[in-house]
């Protein structure tokens, strides 16, 4: 990720609807603008959850929504990452169903979302992590074709 910005932005305490300003925009570029764009340590865990996605789904599609990224394959999207003041926030729809489930149920994120609430890089358990990315994605994702 070579692609950086001028200005951070601030970022919310908790989830109210929006990580942050970031537009809307599908594909790789806009979702590298939004991880650019964050502060460390942030942008260091949104960096690595990024590259631990890229590895581990061959077909990973981006796109920025609701102020942070989202990451699919095939039809819909299955995961999302933000950062937020004090962590990142990495959230499986349909995370209910994963084996085991993610520790974090989010607020306005949907019933059956879950995830985990990453404070620093030494929070993030690769095996774990890729091992649900993977199983999410046998899933059904949201959003496909309806844009």
């Amino acid at each position: 990720m070579t692609e950086s910005t001028s200005a951070t932005v601030a970022l919310p305490e908790a989830m109210t609807g929006r990580a942050s300003p970031a537009k809307a925009a599908v594909g790789d570029k806009p979702v590298f603008a939004y991880i650019a764009s964050l502060p460390q340590p942030q942008r260091g865990i949104a960096e690595a959850v990024d590259a631990l996605a890229a590895k581990t789904l061959p077909d990973l599609q981006r796109s920025v929504k609701w102020g942070m990224s989202y990451y699919g394959v095939g039809d819909g999207w299955c995961f999302s990452c933000g950062g937020f003041a004090s962590h990142v926030k990495l959230m499986f729809i349909n995370g209910a169903e994963l084996k085991p489930v993610p520790p974090v149920t989010p607020v306005g994120m949907g019933k059956a979302t879950r995830g985990v609430e990453l404070q620093s890089i030494d929070d993030l358990d690769e095996r774990q992590i890729a091992a649900w990315m993977e199983q999410i994605t046998s899933m059904p994702g949201v959003g496909g074709k309806k844009r």
